[in-house]
């Protein structure tokens, strides 16, 4: 059974007015409609739910539609982190618009945003989650600062899940707004609650301090039993912590915890059924799903309808792609699944949807446009990525060994057994293990927001299918210009520190 979900919501929608990135938004003018810093230190103690409030907001926030720039702006791709998946997709030109009918997505796809800081993409992506760190850092801060020992259960794991909740967003900060991974380069300002540092911060404290908050957030959540799964608990802070040290190019650490997460988060692969329509309990729309690590419940009494992730992504949801805006898996990706995959089977074969996701990503009643109050749910990470995740650092340190069993263990299900997946992995070694590693981590994974990191990860290039309505047949480089956000221009505006993009 759904449960509502609006109980603290209010809070985190309050203070959202307050948060920013340039001097001027951290230190607006007072607004007595707008909780602020000093309302919950005046009023914590007395009422530790405001606490509990942002905290649980943040979560809320993260789904949200309009999270960053507010209905009056009506940017219908501004719905907070699954619009980030869905332009980080269409980055890695994974995910193509096979038919542009509304234009949301037209400058994106044709890499036109990311090279003007003018766009709003950009400004949009920044400010969601920078947001989300001066969210973070209002908990941390009610909760007596950075380095505060927590006296209770309850507050030790408020400051564990505000403290990943801020690494989140500066990880991907990192990975939209830097090229590759670069320590000494100055990249981001960085605000943690008791710093402000306008101008931009090397690459290198902007990961200490995230390193630091998932370790801490690790130790703090080790006895969390969350009640709800878009709670951050220790598996998902360990899972955010793997793929920081794989961006940075620490696999062996990556790997230690990914092969924790495997071991002993109690989370199963997704079933052969679970993967595609018409298998039992199929489709990734229910957070309940075992396989899922985080995500979010969406339930009627939100009423997100067309400006959603499923709004934008789902034929059998009241949607654009049903009304012929299409995200297709561009087919160039599509013909290296093989014919015995049961993921081929995710994607569409009739014209009018040809390649759409419409066995994997669908409202459970499949009727054309109909779900029009989303009640989908919306996934944010599952154990799947963690078996590909050690594969690909066990092949990056040249444990062959190591990376082919894991990989042996999750594509099984998927080719049809045991024997099919040593046949295709058994004679693979070297460069050509790692190239399948990430060619499978690209087809498991497709539309959930997780190829342009693999893409970076892997020093990697794509060219694009011919069912891309721009750049059809163009390669791209994962380290060209166009293929990272830029610093937005109300940013630069606002914050005389920054006086050279990224």
């Amino acid at each position: 059974m759904k449960k509502r979900f609006l109980i603290y919501s209010f809070f985190a929608i309050a203070t959202t007015g307050l948060v920013g990135c340039s001097e001027d938004f951290l230190d607006p003018v007072r607004d007595t409609s707008v909780l602020t810093d000093e309302d919950f230190a005046n009023n914590a103690d007395a009422n530790p739910a405001l606490i509990e409030g942002t905290l649980t907001g943040i979560y809320t926030y993260m789904a949200r539609p309009f999270a960053a720039l507010g209905s009056g702006a009506a940017r219908h791709y501004d719905i907070g982190h699954k619009g980030i998946d869905i332009w980080t997709d269409m980055l890695s030109s994974d995910m193509a618009l096979s038919n542009n009918a509304y234009n949301w997505y037209a400058n994106f796809t044709n890499l036109l945003s990311t090279n003007d800081f003018t766009q709003q993409e950009n400004q949009i992506t920044w400010t969601y989650l920078y947001k989300v760190v001066n969210l973070s850092n209002i908990v941390i801060q009610n909760l007596g600062g950075n380095d505060a020992i927590q006296t209770t259960v309850k507050n030790k794991h408020m400051m564990g899940q505000a403290k990943a909740a801020r690494a989140y967003a500066y990880f991907y900060l990192t990975q939209l707004f830097q090229r590759e991974y670069n320590p000494n380069q100055a990249i981001l300002p960085l605000y943690d609650g008791e710093r402000s540092l306008y101008a931009k911060q090397p690459a290198a404290d902007i990961y200490a301090l995230i390193i630091d908050d998932l370790n801490q957030a690790i130790d703090l959540l080790g006895d969390f039993q969350r009640t709800q799964k878009y709670q951050i608990n220790k598996p998902v802070a360990q899972g955010l912590l793997a793929y920081t040290y794989a961006a940075m190019g620490m696999y062996n650490e990556s790997k230690v915890l990914s092969d924790d997460i495997i071991a002993n988060s109690g989370h199963p692969l997704t079933t052969t059924a679970q993967l595609a329509f018409p298998g039992a309990g199929s489709g990734f729309n229910n957070v309940n799903t075992p396989s899922w690590m985080w995500g979010f419940d969406v339930t009627p009494d939100l009423g997100y309808g067309l400006v959603s992730w499923w709004g934008i992504m789902d034929v059998f949801t009241y949607s654009y792609a049903g009304a012929g805006d299409r995200k297709a898996i561009d087919n160039a990706l599509y013909a290296q699944i093989p014919a015995n995959d049961v993921r081929r089977t995710q994607f569409s074969s009739a014209a009018s949807t040809l390649l759409m996701p419409t066995n994997k990503f669908f409202h459970q009643g499949r009727v054309a446009m109909g779900q029009q109050v989303v009640e989908t749910d919306y996934i944010y990470m599952r154990v799947e990525e963690f078996y590909l995740l050690s594969a690909e650092a066990a092949a990056m340190t040249g444990d062959d060994f190591s990376a082919k069993n894991r990989l042996k263990e999750l594509l099984a299900s998927r080719l049809g057994g045991a024997a099919n997946a040593n046949a295709y992995v058994d004679p693979l070694s070297g460069d050509a293990l790692k190239k399948a590693i990430h060619l499978q981590t690209r087809i498991e994974l497709w539309g959930e927001g997780k190829s342009y990191f693999a893409l970076k990860r892997n020093k990697a290039s794509v060219t694009r299918g011919t069912n891309h309505t721009f750049l059809n047949g163009q390669t791209i480089n994962y380290d060209e210009t166009r293929m990272i956000f830029k610093i937005p221009i109300i940013e630069l505006n606002n914050n005389p520190s920054i006086t050279e993009q990224n």
